[in-house]
């Protein structure tokens, strides 16, 4: 377990006092750097990660007194490592596991449902608007995608999809005619098509054929593992999603991705 210095030197100072006030007062945060518009690597700052999941994480730390800094920690098998270990106190864009249950403690509500989406060509003959329209079909979905077991096991038994190495790799395959179909969440999805200059061209269906909770998770072995510091996150995150915050704070942060890949997109042009 890691003990937090500052935890160190209350416990030593003052026990009585640390232990009344039943949170600490720093926390180090990590997510996957790759899962825009939730977090991503700051261009500004690659030591550190943005996105609506830190946005909402800050936001609830601050109004808490709570000092956090979200960092990079790899790629997202380290940074759920660091944070599975206690070495970092918070998972900002947690995906809900069975196996995870072992060793995080998940905040409810989710952050957000990801809903996946069918993306398909404009015009094309085939509607694609039901899981049932997809079997016979080639389909393609970026191999960063976190899906629900349910649908990964669904996929796996009855649909024809090709890895990609990314969602850009993915739409790219799609508008050029090497898939049928793409399945890619709602927000990243409409960045990375923006970004590659195919709105019109490639559109979305509206039925979500997955959505996976997007959660703050908190390690086990956190030292600041508290009921108090649990309670108060669940708290904030309830009060953000009834004011609609939350949907605010995603939109922007889609917005954000979207206009970042554009400026690298034009900056890789001759």
């Amino acid at each position: 377990m890691r003990i937090a210095p500052y935890w160190l030197a209350c416990v030593a100072a003052l026990p009585s006092v640390c232990l009344a006030a039943g949170s600490c007062e720093r926390l180090v945060a990590t997510a996957s750097p790759d899962a825009p518009p939730y977090a991503w690597r700051d261009p500004a700052d690659p030591r550190k990660l943005i996105g609506a999941s830190v946005d909402v994480l800050t936001t609830a730390a601050s109004q808490l007194g709570v000092k956090i800094n979200v960092l990079y920690a790899g790629r997202r098998s380290q940074a759920q490592d660091e944070v599975r270990s206690g070495r970092m106190d918070i998972l900002a864009d947690a995906v809900l596991t069975e196996a995870d249950l072992e060793h995080l403690d998940y905040v409810h509500p989710a952050l957000a449902l990801n809903d996946y989406l069918v993306w398909s060509a404009q015009g094309s003959a085939t509607g694609y608007a039901t899981l049932a329209d997809l079997p016979g079909h080639r389909g393609v979905i970026s191999a960063k995608a976190r899906l629900t077991p349910a649908f990964a096991t669904f996929a796996a038994d009855h649909l024809t999809l090709q890895p990609a190495e990314n969602l850009t790799t993915t739409f790219q395959w799609l508008s050029q005619g090497k898939a049928d179909y793409a399945i890619a969440p709602r927000y990243a999805g409409a960045a990375a098509v923006a970004a590659l200059g195919l709105d019109g061209q490639v559109v979305p269906r509206e039925v979500a054929v997955d959505r996976p909770g997007i959660y703050l998770a908190i390690a086990q072995d956190s030292a600041c593992n508290d009921g108090w510091l649990r309670g108060q996150l669940a708290k904030k995150m309830t009060e953000l999603a009834a004011t609609g915050g939350i949907q605010a704070i995603l939109q922007r942060n889609a917005e954000r991705w979207k206009q970042q890949q554009q400026v690298l997109s034009g900056a890789a042009k001759p």
